[in-house]
This record gives C-alpha cells, structure tokens and sequence, in this order.
C-alpha cells in the first residue's frame, strides 16, 4: 500500500528519493516550453544553475499548501509540485513598509523558483509562483520589468492601465508592459500562477496608487 504526501496525490517515496527543487524545475520547463505565449515572451534559459538561499516563512505558506480550491484539468502537476516545495521556500515581502495592511502581508503569496532567493538562477529570467486566496485584491502597482502571468489554477481579474479587464483562469496569460499599472482581485475562487519577467530585474515593484486594503 502506497503512503501519500501531505495532501498531495504524490507518493511519500517519490518525494523522499527525488529532489523537489529539480522536480519543480523541470515541470515548469516542460509547462514553459509548451505554451507559445510564455515562449514568444522570454524563452525558457539555458543559463539556469543552482544556487543556495534561505528559506523564510509566512502565513501564505499554510494557506497554499491546505488550500481547496486551486482547480485545474490540465497544470495539476505543477500546481502540486509548487505545494511540495512551498515549505522550504523564501517566501518574498516585497510590500513590507508600504500601506498594504496586516492581510496583504499574511496571506498574498510569492516565492521564487529563478533569481535571488531562489534554488536557481539565470541572466535571462526571473520566475516566481503566486498565491492569491478567495476575496483578495493586490492593490495597483507597476515596475519596469516586463511580466507575464500564466494562470495555472483557480481564477482572477486582472486589471491594466488603458486596457479592458480580463478574468484569467487556468491556462491563460496576460503581459505587463513596462511600468504599465496593473491590480488583481480574486472573488469566488483563489488562484496559483506561475508569473516570469524579462528585462529591468534591479527594480521593485512600487505602489501605484493609495488603494490598498
């Protein structure tokens, strides 16, 4: 009989015997290289190495990790080996000082998978998994780097400067341009995407407007 991780549908063996910062990897790739879209805006690197980094937690850790609703036909893989690694993952702050409130703090979730503080690095790309859960907005925000989202599972409204407003669900993408506005808010559902920028790396995301919750 077969011994489960956690709440994953992954076997416990599998998990001990292999490395789940490779594993994630290459399912990011094999999802990267799949999707035109991510292709078309930053091909997947060559460039990737290793590197060590700190682990640091939050609140979000627990809540991705116990979360239900993530729903997906077609990603659970990769939505089920960022879970596995979320653990031991330097969960980012970037908004930490800004007027973004005690909730934006605990429960919005972004660790990454290539830069710094990341198991991997590479010249060419920056990549991190988002966590959102249900009824949450990101305030306004904009930052040179451009970035495209891809929306492994559950779903959200993404909100643009001078563009109409999309509801991404799983298996789509929008862009950023560069220091183009954007928010996004969940409702009914939460959301898990796998979110890369190209270009402009050295500089944070800032605060656009004073909407935060």
């Amino acid at each position: 009989m077969e011994i489960f991780y956690g709440n994953l549908n992954v076997p416990i063996w599998k998990c001990i015997m292999s490395d789940p910062w490779e594993n994630l990897l290459e399912t990011a790739k094999t999802v990267h290289l799949g999707n035109s879209m991510l292709q078309d805006f930053c091909p997947f690197p060559k460039d990737i190495r290793r590197q060590e980094f700190q682990p640091f937690h939050i609140p979000a850790s627990e809540l991705m990790q116990n979360e239900t609703g993530l729903y997906t036909d077609d990603y659970t893989e990769l939505r089920d080996a960022f879970i596995s690694t979320s653990p031991y993952a330097h969960w980012r702050q970037t908004y930490k000082g800004t007027t973004v409130g005690d909730r934006f703090l605990d429960e919005f979730g972004c660790y990454g998978l290539i830069g710094p503080e990341s198991p991997f690095q590479s010249e060419k790309i920056r990549a991190w998994v988002v966590y959102m859960p249900r009824n949450f907005y990101y305030p306004w925000h904009q930052h040179p780097a451009e970035e495209m989202y891809f929306c492994i599972a559950g779903e959200a409204i993404f909100r643009r400067e001078n563009c109409p407003h999309i509801r991404l669900s799983s298996g789509g993408t929008i862009e950023h341009l560069t220091n183009q506005s954007h928010s996004m808010e969940t409702l009914d559902h939460p959301i898990m995407a796998y979110v890369i920028w190209r270009n402009e790396f050295g500089t944070k995301p800032i605060l656009t407007y004073k909407d935060a919750r």
